[in-house]
């Protein structure tokens, strides 16, 4: 993969499966991750991600509830300015 550094992601379902998969790798490739998932549960992702060296956040994001996915994109947008993948 190509090197993301200063590149923003938003990873829908980052607390486990292919969301979490997918969270690591752009992290290990230098994107800041956005790490969204049901209630709390993309933190223990965040701090992995941290532990190795990256920068992430975990945010509360249910894909199923419009206003969620809103609030969760202006916590993206507000932090970072942009989201990039």
């Amino acid at each position: 993969m190509s090197d993301l550094a200063g590149r923003v992601a938003l990873v829908t379902g980052a607390s486990r499966g292919i969301g979490r998969a997918i969270a690591l790798h752009l992290a290990s490739a230098g994107a800041t991750v956005v790490a969204g998932a049901r209630a709390d549960h993309a933190r223990p992702v965040q701090q992995q991600i941290e532990e190795a060296g990256g920068a992430a956040v975990a945010i509360t994001l249910d894909v199923t509830d419009a206003a969620s996915i809103g609030t969760a994109a202006s916590a993206a947008l507000g932090r970072f300015g942009r989201v990039d993948i």
